[in-house]
């Protein structure tokens, strides 16, 4: 049930930043954007290795790792 709440509460994180990018309502290049990513990857991959999804560690996890640099990034124009 935990892991659900984690999968939901990241996979809702990481679809606001796209629908919010999308919509432009928010720029790609943003702080705000790019911890959105990072966090609701994270929350993403804990739930992929508590039910040992692989394929999903692999995905979430890269994509938690993109978002860290593309944070990176951002931040150092700040």
């Amino acid at each position: 049930m935990l892991m659900q709440a984690v999968s939901i509460g990241g996979a809702l994180l990481i679809l606001s930043a796209f629908g919010a990018q999308q919509l432009r309502r928010m720029d790609a290049e943003t702080v705000r954007y790019q911890l959105l990513n990072l966090i609701g990857g994270i929350f993403l991959t804990i739930a992929a290795v508590a039910s040992r999804q692989y394929g999903f560690i692999l995905m979430e996890g890269s994509w938690a790792v993109m978002s860290a640099a593309g944070l990176w990034r951002v931040s150092r124009r700040l």
